[in-house]
Formats: C-alpha cells, structure tokens, sequence
C-alpha cells in the first residue's frame, strides 16, 4: 500500500495541475490493518467504549464488515466524544475522542490526503505536517533571520481556528486536486458526524 501512496506522491509532485479522480478505493483491507497495528492502543475511547484491544479480537471480520459498508456506501461514523482540556491561560479547548473504528477511517483518509497534498506545499510550511514540528520550525526560521534579508517578523494568532472552519471551504479545498465521489461522501459524513456532550448529542456544522 506504501508503494501506491507514494506512487500517488510523485504523481502529485510531477504534475501539481492534475487531479485525481478514483483513489477511493485505496482505503482497503490492507490499508485499514495497516493503520490498525499502527494506531496507539492506550488512547481514550469513543461513545462506544470500544478499544484498540477489543478491535484486535475479531480483526480479521471487524475490517472485513468495514470495508464492505465502504464499498456500499453504508458506512456512518458515529459522533465523537467532546471533552474540555485545561489551557496553561485557564480557559479550557474542546477535545473530540472518536471512535476506534472512526479512527481507522480517518487514518486511512489523512495517509491519502497527505499523498495528494503533501507535495504541493511549501517547504516553509511547517504546522501538522508528517516528520515537521515546532523545533524544525524554530531552526528555519533562526535560518531566515540570520542569514537571509528579513525587514519584520509577523505573531499571529487566528482565535479557534480549527473549532470555526468552514465545511464548504474544507470540500472546495480537497476537490480542487480529488474529485472522486467516494473521497468526497466520505469527507462529509465525517465532518457532519456531530459530538456527544454531556450525553446530549450537537450537530458540527463547522470545525
């Protein structure tokens, strides 16, 4: 499955105008047992309680049953559980823990995306980025200061960014570079699949 990603990579990279029009069908047994062995099994669970260890125990059918609601278009994820984290200011940040199976899902959508993306950014683009983080970032820009021509330097913040996207922008974004239907359902229940909190079920009509 490596090699069809970065087959898609490099596509990516070689022809930045194309776009791709049937990759749904790489979310496939092979893909999603691969993210499964991967994933981190002490994380928290979802509404369903179940956990990477009790997936574990019937793989075999459980990934079978999920690609075969896949391939129906059957598949509905279930809502993820909302949580408040402490911030270091006081206030607290929404947290959504989703489930085990969701998690495969969205796994296996974020290595394709990368794929697609990934080689259309800009070096200088560091934020959730794979193998990139804040001390990579620091060096680069240390690097801009010091040894390249820099007049100002710009802070900014945009106040809850992530709980405030826009579910359009987000569709209009992806299919500018896949329009493959199966990719774009699939995106969509996703984003519309809604939270649970405080055993009260609320619609995610942005974020």
């Amino acid at each position: 499955m490596e090699t069809k990603l970065e087959r898609i990579s490099q596509l990516s990279r070689e022809n930045p105008d194309m776009v791709f029009t049937s990759i749904g069908h790489l979310i496939s047994t092979s893909l999603l047992k691969e993210c499964h062995n991967k994933m981190d099994g002490n994380k928290a669970v979802g509404i369903d309680g179940i956990t990477k260890k009790d997936y574990d125990k019937n793989l075999d059918k459980n990934i079978e049953n999920l690609v075969d609601r896949l391939r129906k278009k059957a598949y509905k994820p279930k809502p993820a559980r909302r949580i408040e984290i402490p911030k270091d200011n006081g206030k607290t940040r929404p947290l959504s823990i989703y489930c085990y199976e969701d998690k495969l899902v969205q796994e296996a959508l974020k290595r394709i995306l990368e794929a697609v993306f990934e080689p259309c950014f800009y070096d200088e683009m560091m934020g959730f980025r794979p193998n990139r983080g804040c001390h990579m970032a620091l060096r680069k820009l240390n690097y801009m200061i010091e040894r390249e021509k820099s007049s100002y330097i710009l802070d900014a913040d945009i106040k809850s960014f992530f709980n405030h996207l826009d579910h359009k922008w987000i569709m209009k974004f992806v299919e500018s570079k896949i329009k493959d239907p199966n990719i774009a359902r699939l995106l969509k229940r996703i984003l519309k699949s809604g939270v649970m909190e405080n055993f009260q079920y609320e619609a995610t009509e942005e974020g």
